[in-house]
């Protein structure tokens, strides 16, 4: 059987998975403090992925220091240490908000917004979420109108479909 030298171990890659798989289900809670351990759980999923997409361990990446020894991957080094420190900023930010959250409501529970179930209920009627103030002064709908708007894009001498 032949192995690859770059063959991440199976617990790993089942780490990476359960991880991400976990961030994932929280992300999509209400609750703001679920949130923030679902982005953390997400984000060191995301890290050991890009350790374990490095490669194995070998020497340290400077050109001459490593002699007849593979040398490790700096890019999968790079972007964890950038990872790590927009993770930190981020769970500051969403902390800031779970607390501000708290102190207004009691409670740190992301409400519905009233504006999106109006929406979502004149979408379910199928009817215009807007009022057409012009109606009443041509006597023609916006979707009447808009079927009979001149297309500057075309203009005048662009032609008929036969012509083109």
């Amino acid at each position: 059987m032949i192995v690859l030298e770059n063959t991440p171990s199976a617990v790993l890659v089942l780490a990476v998975g359960v991880l991400c798989g976990a961030g994932v289900y929280l992300l999509l809670e209400r609750p703001l403090t679920r949130v923030l351990l679902g982005f953390i759980l997400l984000s060191n999923g995301v890290n050991l992925m890009l350790l374990v997409a490095g490669g194995r361990a070998g020497a340290s990446p400077i050109v001459g220091n490593a002699g007849d020894e593979p040398m490790s991957d700096p890019l999968a080094q790079a972007m964890t240490l950038t990872a790590i420190v927009i993770t930190l900023g981020l769970s500051a930010f969403i902390l800031a908000l779970a607390y501000r959250s708290w102190q207004l409501h009691g409670h740190d529970e992301v409400a519905d917004d009233v504006e999106d179930r109006r929406v979502a209920r004149q979408a379910a009627l199928n009817a215009p979420a807007y009022e057409d103030a012009d109606a009443a002064e041509t006597g023609e709908s916006l979707d009447e109108e808009a079927a009979t708007v001149h297309d500057e894009v075309a203009g005048d001498d662009a032609g008929t479909e036969a012509d083109r």
